[in-house]
Formats: structure tokens, C-alpha cells, sequence
């Protein structure tokens, strides 16, 4: 039994969570809250960083190794696809994503969703960061209707989780939302990914640890 690690507000425990519900793959969840000094949580994940997984008496951590791993071990149904090649550039645009596009925007959070403050000079370097970075994404990005084409992969796991956060940040504390700006139509995108089984599940359970915490 695979255990998951790690609290529904982080989108990348979100990212596996939905792997695994699309896998069919029976697993439990653990409640451990990012940057835990606990010997324990960090004998798993070095930095205290979420998620991490249990599984085989040994634990794994980094969202994009788990999900490449559960690929390995539970091959159907498939979330990349056969040709190696086209695999890679599965991978190649959830790596553009989460590197150059919501690693960037993670910036603004602390003002867009937990009452911070960003500086001036954040906002501006954020703000040119994000546009030449979303102009590089859309010429990855197919959205046909999928990330990266017809069918549904991994991409879409991570996209679903994260692209919200770059738009709903970006707008909160730019004033301009700058996916939209871009001609990127991520609300139109997330609502269909949104209605299969494994996404209702995700997002029912984070609504529900949201209120929980409020």
C-alpha cells in the first residue's frame, strides 16, 4: 500500500493525488505540513518539502519522480504516451510549467492567497519573468484540448493543479492575469480536465480541508 504524504492545499500533492486516482492504485493519506522539522519527515524529503510517498518500507519524494515511478509500476492505463520520444515532450511541457511558470508566480502567493505583501521590485521582475515565460510555454503548450495533445497524460495532472494558481496570482496581485493576457484560456481547460472523476475527487477534498482550516 502506497502511503501520500504531504496536505490537499499543495498542488503538487494534488499532482500525484490525481495520478493515483486515475491509476486506480490504492493508497492512504498522511497529514504532514510543508517545511516540518520533524527527523523523521526529513529522513523522506531533505527540505521538508510536500509531497513524499511510503511505499516498500522506503519513501520517495519530488512530485515529478513519484508520478514517473507510479507510471513504471502501474503501466495501465497509461498516462505517457509509448513512443519514447513523445513521452518526453510529455514531460518536457510539465517541466516548462512547473519550472519557468509556477515556480515564478510561487512569488506572488504569499500577497495573492495568504495576506503577505510582495515588493515593488518582486512584482516587476515576476510580472517580465512571467511574460516571456508564458510566450515560451504557448509555443510548447497544444490544449487539443489536452497540454500536450488529444489524449490525457501526466501534463494535464500537473497543468490542472497549477495553472489556476499563475492565473488567480497573477490577476490578484498584477491586476492582470497574465495567461489570459497571453491568449492562454486556462478556465475553459481546467473546467473540462476539472469534470473527470479524479479531479471532482481532488478538489472535493481540498474545499473540504479549506474549510477545515477556516
Amino acid at each position: 500500500m502506497i502511503t501520500l504524504c504531504g496536505m490537499t492545499l499543495s498542488n503538487y500533492y494534488n499532482k500525484v493525488k490525481m495520478v493515483l486516482l486515475e491509476k486506480g492504485v490504492p493508497f492512504t493519506e498522511e497529514l504532514v505540513r510543508t517545511g516540518s522539522k520533524d527527523d523523521a519527515v526529513l529522513a523522506a524529503t531533505p527540505l521538508g518539502k510536500i509531497p513524499f510517498i511510503k511505499v516498500d518500507g522506503q519513501t520517495l519524494c519530488e512530485s515529478q519522480v513519484i508520478v514517473d515511478y507510479l507510471e513504471a509500476r502501474f503501466p495501465q492505463p497509461p498516462l505517457l504516451p509509448a513512443d519514447a520520444l513523445a513521452a518526453a515532450k510529455v514531460r518536457e511541457v510539465t517541466a516548462f510549467l512547473e519550472l519557468h511558470l509556477e515556480l515564478v508566480a510561487r512569488e506572488l502567493y504569499g500577497q495573492a492567497f495568504f495576506g503577505g505583501t510582495a515588493s515593488e521590485s518582486t512584482k516587476e521582475r515576476v510580472r517580465k519573468q512571467l511574460t516571456r515565460h508564458i510566450a515560451g510555454f504557448k509555443r510548447l503548450a497544444k490544449f487539443s484540448p489536452y497540454l500536450a495533445g488529444d489524449t490525457f497524460t501526466l501534463a494535464d495532472c500537473a497543468a490542472w493543479a497549477s495553472l489556476p494558481l499563475v492565473g488567480m496570482a497573477t490577476k490578484a496581485v498584477l491586476g492582470e492575469d497574465l495567461l489570459v493576457a497571453a491568449g492562454i484560456d486556462w478556465k475553459a481547460y481546467t473546467r473540462m480536465v476539472g469534470e473527470r472523476p479524479s479531479a471532482l475527487k481532488v478538489a472535493a477534498d481540498r474545499k473540504r480541508d479549506q474549510a477545515a482550516r477556516a
